[in-house]
């Protein structure tokens, strides 16, 4: 197959082969993460229709069979998937069956906001996890091992959004604040923003944090017992010196794996902190659309989503071969 696509002809170095193909086995992931997502909302009892006319007092068949041709939804269902879909390939996601405005217009307003948050979750999940399972492993079945050890099986037993709902309610009891629920653009006001999002994100991220701190430190634990380890230390170099120069990078491997594993808890951990934090992010949008049995909204809410966690995915595969030099594509 390699051979018939042209991966190796002279001049075509092993890398770009690889991109090239990874980009290809995404399509078939798509296609069928598309169909199933299309045909799964319109599984849940009770349709768009229903709630249209039950919102306008209609119960007459006639008005059913009108509403129901002005939005296109009196096809068979593998009609209208067909047509979703070619309209998707030309860079159409449909109209909002509510609001009539285009998909992508919403999601345009949307998805930044959830992004940004993602991203600061899991620049906070890093910067908790890694120096602390390090530490953690260096210092093994010491009083400051159990200490981060206990953290992260707390983090673990919380849920994301009862940390959230504590901090709302607490400390405007205890100490007269609250953080802010203004929503302000990054653009506009940088500082504003990040105060509104700083918040819901450090709770993402403490949760996620968990699972790669053990992780880091279960991984650091059998790096340093590795023969190569054990060489540089023999040699005189500084314990510092070998954990961030030798191991390191070995450690990182299966972190990064699990990062791509947490893509989708980034998104769909912060549907709730959305809604507590009154973030008007992509989460908002997606259970306004549920509620609503807004099919186009929530199908193309769950394909930009697929979209996004197999772009990381991806990324992770690529950042094996600059971690470890034998991993070579």
């Amino acid at each position: 197959m390699a051979f018939l696509l042209g991966f190796h002809r002279p001049g075509y170095t092993t890398m770009q082969a690889f991109i090239v193909k990874r980009l290809l086995t995404l399509l078939p992931t798509l296609l069928f993460t598309s169909l199933i997502v299309f045909a799964s909302i319109r599984l849940i009892p009770g349709d768009v229709i229903d709630l249209m006319l039950s919102q306008n007092d209609i119960s007459t068949g006639q008005d059913r069979e009108i509403i129901e041709a002005a939005l296109g939804l009196d096809k068979p269902i593998y009609a209208q998937y067909f047509s979703w879909i070619g309209a998707v390939l030309v860079g159409d996601l449909g109209r909002s069956l509510w609001k009539n405005v285009p998909v992508s217009e919403q999601l345009a307003a949307t998805l930044p906001i959830t992004f940004e948050m993602g991203l600061l979750a899991l620049v906070v999940a890093l910067s908790v996890a890694i120096p602390i399972g390090i530490f953690s492993a260096m210092r093994q079945d010491t009083g400051s091992d159990y200490i981060a050890r206990s953290f992260s099986l707390l983090m673990l037993a919380i849920p994301s959004f009862w940390l959230g709902t504590l901090v709302m309610v607490f400390p405007s009891v205890w100490w007269r604040w609250a953080p802010p629920l203004d929503y302000t653009p990054f653009l506009e006001d940088p500082l504003k923003n990040l105060r509104h999002m700083l918040v819901p994100a450090i709770l993402l991220g403490l949760s996620l944090s968990a699972v790669t701190m053990r992780m880091t430190r279960t991984m650091m634990l059998e790096v340093l017992r590795q023969d190569y380890v054990r060489t540089a230390r023999a040699k005189g170099l500084k314990e510092n010196v070998v954990v961030f120069r030798h191991a390191l990078r070995n450690v990182l491997i299966p972190v990064v794996t699990l990062v791509g594993l947490q893509a989708p808890l980034l998104i769909g951990g912060s549907v709730i902190l959305e809604q507590i934090f009154v973030v008007p992010g992509m989460g908002s949008l997606l259970l306004e659309a549920v509620f609503q049995r807004d099919y186009p909204v929530v199908t193309g809410v769950f394909l930009v989503v697929g979209v996004a966690v197999l772009f990381i995915n991806f990324l992770v595969d690529l950042t094996y071969g600059f971690l470890d030099p034998r991993v070579r594509y």
